[in-house]
Parts: C-alpha cells; structure tokens; sequence
C-alpha cells in the first residue's frame, strides 16, 4: 500500500528516530517487554508431549481475563457451537489442545504487552493482520500436510517487530509531544521490524521456526528458512493472502498466482482461488480473536 508523502519536517523527525532505533538495535541494550507469564507458559505446554487439557486449563484459569477471552471466542460464530461453552475444559475438547494454546498465546500477548499509547487503532489493524497471517498460514500448511498449529504460530508473530519498534520509540528521548505520523512509523517499520522481531524473539525463547520465520518470511528470503516447517515460506504466501482479505496489497487473485513463492509451494491458481473463497469464513474468525 502507497505511504503518503512525508514532510520536511516529519523527513527530519524520521531521520532523529531513525538514528536512534539503529543505535539501539546494534547496541542490542534494548527495553523490550518480557513474554507474559502464562503466554510463556501456554508456549511450553503446547509444545510439550504430556500435555493434556487440565494442565492448559488450569493454567489459563491463572488469569481471569484470559479465561474470559477465550470462553468467548469458543462461544462466537465462527466455532458454531451446538450449546454454549461454559468452562475451559469444554472449550479444549470443541476447540482442540494446539488450537486453544494458539488462541491463549495470541490473546495474551495482544494485551497490553507493548506501550503503544496514541496508535491503538493502527495496532489493532497490525493484530488484525498478523491473526489473518496466521489463519492464512494454517490452510495452506494443511494442504502441504505440514504442521498446521505451527504455522499459525509463525503467521501471528512474523511481524512482531512493528509493535517492538512502537514501544521503542516510546522510549526516544527525541520523541515529540504528539505521537509520530502514522507515515514516518510505516517507514521505520519497513527498514526496522525484521531486526527488532528477530531481537525481540530471542529475548522470549521463541521456538526455532518461529524466530526463522521472523528473519526470512519476506519475498527475496523465505528461500533462506532451512526448517522443515516450511513456516517462512507458508508465512510469505499467507502474509500476501492477508492482504488481499484485508484490502492493503497491490495484488488481486490474478497477480498472486505470478508470485514465485506460489510455484516454489507447486501451487496451482486453483489452489490459490480455493483459499481465497475462505475470506469471510476467515475474516470472522480474525474479528473474533482481538480483544
């Protein structure tokens, strides 16, 4: 999506933020947010072989809110429950083990992990994104028959680097009274968010194709992703799926077939077709896991 033109004034204020980011990046003595714990937590059980329901349930039973969150998305329409979910331990065996720590994580670092006062709407369309990112990347993985909890894994956090940025730049001493254009933040992204996802992954013991995925989901670099998973690759083509749904991109269900990660998945423009018809199932299910 075209950035709009950015003033003198907002060029200069660029470049101080900029200087800034880059010095902190490098330096790597970062202020970043810690993983919530019982998001840290949920990462570790989900990936855990002895893992059953009660252990998830009475860890997210730690925090109420959580809790709450999740009986409400186990109780929306894009689940279509026969009878309402009233317990945690219902909502484990409609949703499935993998998929609820999917949501446990993703709610739980959706709130309030980052200082991002003043851009609360332009943060909720990054979370809205990246949720569509990984929906995305679940129903191409279970084309491929690769693993589909990871993939939505690696879809929800491949830009977690935009967010990191944000709270970084809450922290510039060089930051002026009123939050910075949208624009000049657009921009900082684009050069910076790879860098600091990839910091910021490793601050959290982000699983190994996850923090792949971070550094590689991008058009000149998912070939570089070594994994098994396949999460960059998946994640590159669900990211541009996300933004078609979502109406940011430049391409169409026409031009997504042209792209090489398209052939490099040996995927036929009916497969592409077939995952766009998912759009509103999909676009639902995305409104119903924000906050």
């Amino acid at each position: 999506m075209a950035h709009s033109t950015i003033t003198p004034f907002a060029q200069e204020e660029r470049e101080t933020l900029r200087s800034f980011l880059a010095g902190q990046l490098e330096r790597g003595n970062l202020d970043l947010p810690l993983l919530p714990v019982v998001a840290n937590r949920v990462l570790l059980l989900s990936s855990d072989p002895d893992a059953d329901a009660s252990k998830l349930s009475s860890l997210i039973q730690q925090d109420q809110a959580l809790a709450g969150q999740i009986l409400r998305i186990a109780n929306s329409p894009a689940y279509a429950t026969r009878t309402p979910i009233v317990s945690l331990q219902q909502a484990i065996t409609w949703l499935g083990l993998t998929m609820l720590a999917g949501l446990a994580f993703s709610v739980s670092v959706q709130s309030g992990v980052f200082q991002t006062t003043g851009y609360e709407k332009e943060v909720r369309n990054l979370w809205r994104h990246a949720l569509a990112t990984g929906l995305f990347g679940k129903e191409i993985a279970r084309r491929i028959r690769h693993n589909v909890e990871n993939a939505f894994l690696c879809g929800l956090l491949h830009t977690i680097g935009k967010p990191a940025i944000l709270h970084l730049l809450s922290q510039s001493p060089d930051k002026s009274a009123e939050p910075v254009s949208w624009t000049t933040v657009e921009s900082l992204f684009e050069e910076f968010h790879v860098m600091a996802g990839s910091k910021l992954a490793a601050v959290w013991q982000l699983p190994d194709p996850v923090q792949e995925t971070i550094r590689y989901y991008q058009d000149d670099h998912y070939h570089q992703g070594v994994s098994p998973t396949k999460g960059a690759m998946i994640t590159c083509l669900a990211h541009h799926l996300a933004s078609v749904m979502l109406g940011d991109s430049t391409h169409d269900e026409h031009t997504l077939v042209t792209l090489s990660v398209v052939q490099d998945l040996n995927f036929y423009p009916e497969d592409i077709t077939a995952l766009l018809e998912l759009r509103e199932t999909l676009k639902a299910s995305v409104e119903c896991f924000l906050p």
